[in-house]
């Protein structure tokens, strides 16, 4: 008989889900502002970069895929704002228009922060290993859509919504190939770094490596040490 946790599959479906939690944790933390999305999740036939601010990555290795964020120009705006003035800017320092080159790095930025939470939990979760490529960044200030080839061989699509803290709307698209993870045997993820636990085991690190003092010497150290002994 098969063990129970031997069928196991994780799927399309629960990588979306794994994507899109860290989308909401890293926006969150990054904007103090809470992040979510729709519990209903879109089947589509091809992803497109869509107006005001498309964002693309592409990752591959253990599977490939293609993740695509389309910005509304208030979702952007609202995000590059509370992003910057919650790393201590001042809001008179912050430009005010979504097709500046500012506001498309700090996107950059954001997703490329994304998709780095996400490859890595699909390192510790799924045993597997993937790699991306630097977010590309793309203002379309007119209606235009622009498919991204992702040469994928069984490509599978889905659209999920995303609201901001000020209820403004932006889209995250996936597409992978069709691919099912299958338990062979029970195993503990790993757990996700902890910085604050990294940092202070480095400092501590660094306090067991200080010198010790030396020891004063006695009168008959000095005495050898005369005599070049």
């Amino acid at each position: 008989m098969s063990n129970p946790e031997t069928s196991v599959v994780y799927g399309t479906e629960d990588l979306l889900i794994s994507l899109c939690n860290s989308v909401t944790r890293v926006l969150n933390v990054a904007t103090h502002s809470q992040i979510h999305y729709s519990g209903m999740v879109q089947r589509i036939s091809k992803t497109c970069l869509k107006p005001d601010i498309g964002c693309f990555v592409l990752f591959d290795g253990g599977f490939s895929g293609l993740v695509i964020i389309n910005f509304s120009a208030s979702a952007a705006m609202e995000l590059y704002q509370s992003y910057l003035l919650n790393m201590g800017m001042s809001k008179d320092d912050l430009v005010t228009s979504y097709t500046s080159d500012e506001v498309s790095n700090v996107m950059g930025e954001l997703m490329n922060q994304v998709v780095g939470d996400f490859t890595g939990k699909v390192r510790r979760e799924l045993q597997t290993h993937i790699t991306q490529n630097q977010p590309k960044m793309l203002v379309l200030n007119k209606q235009v859509m622009l498919s991204v080839d992702a040469n994928l061989d069984k490509p599978e699509a889905r659209r999920v919504t995303f609201y901001t803290g000020n209820n403004n709307i932006f889209y995250l698209e996936l597409a992978i190939d069709r691919t099912e993870f299958i338990k062979l045997y029970d195993f503990e993820p790993q757990e996700t770094p902890d910085p604050d636990a990294l940092m202070a085991q480095t400092r501590a690190d660094a306090d067991a490596e200080v010198p010790l003092p030396p020891v004063p010497s006695s009168d008959t150290d000095e005495l050898l040490k005369s005599l070049g002994m």
